[in-house]
């Protein structure tokens, strides 16, 4: 059986347990797996008697079986205020994701692009709009872009002149994944 540790609302954890979300809270069992406790963005479950480790995100198989295929989705839970962010990495570097269907590319702030050793020295001008005007950025492509388990190659980003406090996942990687929204959660799935 599969399942993903979606996210995490207060001590309780969100697990898509084969496709189907489950919201437990520690000590509780739902379909054979139950949650032991949380430690920094992983919970501990009990598998048939074997403690076992799960990372947001992350898909795993629990009981005997064979071994997880890779990754082709991934549920988000909301936040707070109904904001889907969740955790990926760019080019290996690790960084908080905000979805943003209205931002065209992937997005992030000249401060976030040097931390994470961006070459721009090959980046092209543009411009674009934002909510505070039309502002100068620089485009470039990202060798990989990875949130939870799910990892594209090749995706157009753009860099602003200004303070984010987090990179925006636009449509530039957005638009290659099917997304469904169904209440308090988003489900990406590789097409």
């Amino acid at each position: 059986m599969g399942v993903v540790l979606a996210g995490r609302m207060g001590e309780r954890a969100l697990l898509v347990i084969d496709g189907q979300p489950r919201l437990l809270s520690p000590g509780q069992t739902v379909a054979g797996v139950r949650l032991l406790r949380w430690v920094d963005d992983r919970v501990e479950i009990d598998d048939g008697g074997v403690p076992r480790w799960l990372r947001l995100g992350a898909p795993a198989q629990v009981g005997a079986g064979a071994p997880p295929a890779p990754a082709r989705e991934l549920v988000i839970p909301a936040g707070s205020g109904g904001h889907f962010s969740a955790l990926g990495s760019i080019n290996g570097h690790a960084v908080r994701f905000l979805v943003d269907t209205g931002a065209t590319m992937v997005s992030m702030g000249a401060d976030e692009a040097q931390r994470l050793g961006l070459d721009l020295s090959q980046a092209h001008a543009g411009m674009t709009q934002t909510a505070n005007g039309r502002v100068p950025v620089q485009i470039l492509v990202l060798d990989r872009v990875r949130v939870g388990d799910l990892e594209l190659a090749n995706v157009d980003a753009a860099v602003l002149p200004l303070r984010m406090p987090q990179v925006l996942l636009g449509n530039s990687f957005l638009s290659r994944l099917q997304m469904q929204r169904n209440n308090d959660t988003l489900r990406l799935q590789l097409r």
